[in-house]
């Protein structure tokens, strides 16, 4: 009993004596400089009256000493659209911050903006005055306007007449937004259409969804994670859903970052201008479907860039369509897969009688086939390939004989087109100067899709896919 006791006393006086200790800690003006872990925090662009992500930033203490910062500040004070909080105190205006010598504290800044027209720039300073000088983080945002489609177990989040959007807002869609039977969406050019986690879009029967961007300014859908890192990530958001008998007319937009890009079922689609790249799955998944693509560039889809089902009519003109992503390297990362067959929901297989003319195009991957046909029973699919530049390694794999196929015309195969970048974070799919891709197009064919994506003209010596080189 004595021995606890005695345990006990001399724990209580170890306690004491660190207290005391603590108490008698001294605190020294500055005399250097401090130092960030990062000069400037970009935080990802915020809508109006939705708080950001928390971004920190740590303050290090470099000398050999205990340091009060006199003062820690927002350069706005109490008018800044930012929130800081310094080592668990939030607020705008600290002073006497202490820091031990050698050791680092955390600031974590975040905003939740007000926004005054469609687009504008969030900026302000955190000042540190000290001895030494003033010194500053910057903070620096893009702030948009929004308009908010949000599913509730009371709201359905359907648009039940003929609806035009355009850039003055962007468009924010939590859970899926529905375009009802028959009715008309139109995307005019410059929106903005961002997907909240595990949302998507559907376009009933008779629905007609037109996106009309243009070359100086494309419609953008994607996730609503907008730091640099998320444009390089799949599955931030579902699909844009097409029902049987809808009708899809798309041209210069950028759609990437999903599950699948279009998921379509007996659509007819019209694509021209655009960017579909990085999906968990595939960029484009028809079944039974009519697809029209020109000047089509695609890149980083999980299971294929291009996925055909159960048949339909297929004509892909001075396309790139490459498959490239390190990070889904565990999947078949094919080009395009087209298959006459598919499997409904119920097990069931299905069949449809396929044409696919894939004309002046590019489909390349670090695969050995990036172009895969399926082809059962092979009476129902017909297929072209004019005047491309396609990575093939043998019939048994890629399910057609590439050398003696009457429905291969003109075309190379195994030879590197040579992109200016293939990485997603670049996203230039581009030829170089000496790439294989050069002059040998159709002329014939480039006729029929005058201008590349770029609205170059490539009525002669015309580069195949969806680049001319100049």
């Amino acid at each position: 009993m004595k021995f606890k006791l005695l345990l006990a006393f001399s724990f209580w006086m170890l306690v004491m004596a660190v207290s005391c200790n603590k108490d008698d800690i001294s605190f020294d003006a500055p005399s250097q400089e401090l130092s960030f872990s990062k000069d400037t925090v970009f935080c990802d662009t915020v809508y109006h009256q939705v708080r950001s992500e928390t971004y920190a930033v740590k303050v290090y203490n470099n000398e050999d000493k205990d340091i009060l910062i006199p003062r820690i500040h927002l350069q706005k004070g109490a008018t800044s659209l930012y929130k800081i909080n310094v080592d668990g105190k939030p607020g705008y205006d600290f002073k006497d911050v202490p820091l031990r010598k050698k050791d680092s504290l955390y600031i974590f800044v975040e905003i939740a903006p007000e926004a005054n027209g469609p687009e504008a720039i969030a900026e302000d300073k955190i000042l540190f005055q000290s001895p030494v000088g003033q010194q500053q983080v910057v903070l620096f945002s893009v702030v948009q306007d929004a308009e908010f489609f949000i599913k509730t177990p009371t709201n359905p989040n359907i648009i039940t007449s003929d609806a035009t959007w355009n850039n003055n807002k962007a468009k924010i869609i939590y859970g899926d937004l529905t375009i009802d039977q028959n009715v008309i969406l139109n995307i005019q050019q410059g929106t903005k259409v961002y997907f909240h986690k595990n949302s998507g879009m559907k376009v009933l029967s008779g629905a007609t969804l037109n996106i009309n961007g243009t070359l100086a300014n494309n419609v953008t859908l994607r996730g609503d994670r907008n730091d640099p890192a998320y444009d390089t990530i799949p599955k931030n958001w579902n699909s844009i859903k097409m029902e049987a008998g809808s009708t899809l007319n798309m041209n210069y937009a950028r759609l990437f970052g999903g599950t699948k890009g279009l998921e379509m079922k007996q659509t007819n689609a019209n694509i021209s201008n655009s960017f579909i790249h990085t999906f968990q799955e595939y960029g484009i998944y028809a079944v039974a479907s009519t697809i029209t693509a020109k000047n089509l560039v695609m890149n980083n889809c999980g299971e294929s860039a291009v996925g055909i089902f159960k048949g339909g009519t297929h004509n892909f003109t001075h396309c790139t369509i490459a498959n490239y992503s390190d990070l889904l390297h565990s999947y078949n990362r094919n080009g395009i897969l087209a298959a006459n067959e598919w499997t409904n929901a119920s097990g069931v297989k299905e069949y449809g009688a396929l044409i696919f003319n894939l004309r002046n195009s590019i489909v390349y991957s670090d695969r050995d086939n990036s172009v895969n046909f399926e082809q059962t029973p092979p009476n129902l699919f017909n297929f072209t390939i004019q005047n491309c530049l396609i990575k093939y390694s043998g019939t048994s794999e890629a399910g057609f004989d590439f050398n003696t196929s009457p429905g291969v015309i003109q075309s190379l195969k195994n030879l590197d087109p040579l992109f200016v970048n293939y990485f997603a974070a670049k996203m230039n799919l581009r030829v170089k100067q000496n790439s294989p891709a050069i002059g040998k197009g159709s002329t014939a064919v480039a006729a029929t899709v005058p201008t590349d994506i770029a609205n170059v003209s490539r009525t002669s010596n015309p580069t195949v896919g969806a680049y001319q080189y100049f």
